[in-house]
């Protein structure tokens, strides 16, 4: 069921938004070479207490590892999605993708200090009982001096991220979305990953409707102000397929690199409005 977000519920996720976000900047400074690729988990963790949000991963129905286990999904290079935080030392050129959802406390729902997060059955209720303000957002990260594959490819998926999020406007469809991602990466000779999509947020984690990254214009539901969607495209510098690969989550079939970049966002009388911003709208 689709559902239009009350003014209450916006007021809500763009207070865990911002948390999000905030986390984002921070580890600009963290992912460097030389870096413990886990301390970005544990940095995270530690935002999350200090703040009283839920990381509401842990516990998730993945699908393939029930429950996932960590507050983020770290993926590195081949890597689209969902793979695990890890002890691994980046090194110069290595492209990092992290991504977090998280959940802002309200009612003594819960005091977040005293969770387990390294319980994740336990976790699990907690992740399914949460109803408060939703917060969803990946971001890449360029680790050192990369290549010109790696800048090319981290430029053109920002601009995928954007473009699409400026096709969802009233009056517009869900394909107008996919169909102006497409059209540009494929383009310029990328894949568009087909198997994983954006969705719809609050007051839980997913959401109706699906909103695939490619498509065709004027095809689809008909977008609506008050509407609170993700858009999160995954672009490879190869084919579009992806296959399982246990902890490493989703990687390209043909071990070409993947970027991924991903906003929250509401759509409004006067166009979509990011809640997950760092900044500056196409630097950030």
């Amino acid at each position: 069921m689709i559902t239009l977000k009350s003014e209450r519920e916006i007021e809500q996720m763009e207070r865990s938004s911002k948390i999000l976000a905030d986390i984002h900047i921070g580890l600009r400074d963290i992912i460097k070479p030389g870096t413990d690729m886990w301390e970005v988990e544990e940095y995270v963790r530690r935002v999350c207490k200090e703040k009283n949000v839920i990381p509401l991963q842990i516990g998730v129905d993945e699908g393939n590892y029930n429950p996932f286990p960590y507050a983020t999904c770290c993926c590195l290079n081949d890597e689209v999605a969902h793979a695990f935080p890890r002890h691994y030392i980046l090194k110069d050129g290595d492209l990092l993708k992290v991504d977090m959802v998280l959940g802002l406390v309200e009612d003594d729902y819960v005091d977040v200090k005293k969770l387990d997060f390294d319980d994740a059955k336990s976790m699990i209720k907690v992740q399914e009982n949460f109803r408060g303000g939703v917060a969803d957002s990946c971001w890449a990260y360029k680790v050192g001096k990369v290549s010109k594959e790696v800048e090319d490819l981290y430029n053109v998926t920002r601009e995928c991220l954007y473009r699409g999020i400026a096709a969802a406007t009233v009056g517009n469809r869900i394909g107008d979305i996919g169909a102006a991602i497409q059209e540009y990466a494929e383009g310029l000779g990328y894949g568009v990953v087909r198997d994983l999509v954006g969705h719809g947020v609050g007051p839980t984690m997913h959401e109706e409707p699906m909103v695939p990254h490619y498509g065709k214009a004027g095809r689809g539901l008909r977008l609506r102000e008050g509407m609170v969607l993700t858009i999160e495209p995954m672009i490879n510098t190869g084919d579009w397929g992806i296959d399982h690969d246990g902890e490493r989550g989703y990687v390209t079939a043909d071990g070409s690199l993947s970027c991924q970049f991903e906003h929250q966002f509401v759509i409004t009388k006067d166009g979509p409005v990011i809640l997950t911003s760092q900044g500056e709208e196409g630097t950030y």
